[in-house]
């Protein structure tokens, strides 16, 4: 982000240096009128902001799909504990454990690495360990219930990760901000030398509009880090209920895990 700010301001300093230098050496005759304000609107600046528009549409659909997927994945891990219930007690005690872990394993351990479009291996050592608690449920008929709320919390998992990662390639970024130096430039050129304080003003905040768009576009196409994020607020309400659950009939000694979803004892 705070590249994109300063190769903005670089290149209005540029637009409206080559307008006090260059401009002069390109005309044979004096220009006091220039480009009105009005036409500083022209077919670039269009093109400009269409570019803009288009991707941060698409930059805005994957935030949309990354927050989906959190409550999704939460909403999956409490129909698991809630149908763990329905098993019998040893495994109704495993899940509810595994979930509490699992929840503080995604919460202190894979929101923060996906602010940089990665994961964790700390829930999955969890969520392993509540499949194998099914083992010994086949032939019940709550073991497909918990099957399906297992695969359904695996599958907004793996979609909360694929939306970890940028949706738009650098390239496209690049393009972007190539495209915007290069509008605000033509524009400096454009402006007259003289009484040209309602152009200045207008380019400038035609600059800063373009700036903030494209901010916008980097920090949403982060969905898990930036400004502009989803937090955590599903999985630990989850967390928190779960582990009331799982309380409920035990002591918090019994949690197989740290407060950070680390396997007690493990190094």
């Amino acid at each position: 982000m705070t590249l994109v700010i300063v190769v903005a301001v670089l290149a209005l300093l540029a637009g409206l240096l080559a307008n006090r230098f260059l401009r002069p050496r390109l005309l044979t005759s004096d220009d006091d009128e220039g480009m009105a304000v009005k036409d500083l609107v022209g077919p670039l600046l269009t093109l400009t902001v269409l570019l803009l528009a288009f991707v941060l549409v698409t930059a805005s659909a994957s935030y949309g799909k990354a927050e989906v997927a959190s409550r999704g994945e939460a909403r999956a891990l409490d129909q698991l504990v809630e149908t763990a219930e329905y098993a019998p007690g040893e495994q109704r005690a495993r899940i509810q454990a595994d979930a509490v872990c699992y929840a503080r394993a995604v919460r202190h351990q894979e929101w923060p690495a996906m602010s940089d479009g990665k994961g964790s291996t700390a829930p999955s050592v969890w969520s392993t360990d509540v499949r194998r608690s099914f083992s010994g449920l086949q032939g019940k008929p709550v073991f497909g219930m918990l099957v399906a709320a297992d695969n359904k919390r695996s599958d907004e998992r793996e979609e909360r990760l694929t939306q970890a990662t940028a949706s738009i390639p650098s390239a496209i970024f690049w393009f972007l901000l190539a495209t915007l130096t290069f509008t605000v430039v033509a524009l400096g050129i454009c402006l007259p030398r003289r009484n040209n304080r309602g152009q200045i003003i207008t380019l400038t905040l035609i600059t800063a509009l373009l700036t903030a768009t494209l901010c916008i576009i980097r920090d949403v196409d982060r969905p898990f880090g930036g400004i502009i994020d989803v937090k955590p607020t599903a999985i630990s309400e989850i967390e928190r209920q779960s582990e009331r659950d799982f309380l409920a009939n035990h002591s918090a000694a019994d949690v197989p895990c740290d407060e950070e979803g680390n396997r007690r004892g493990a190094s």
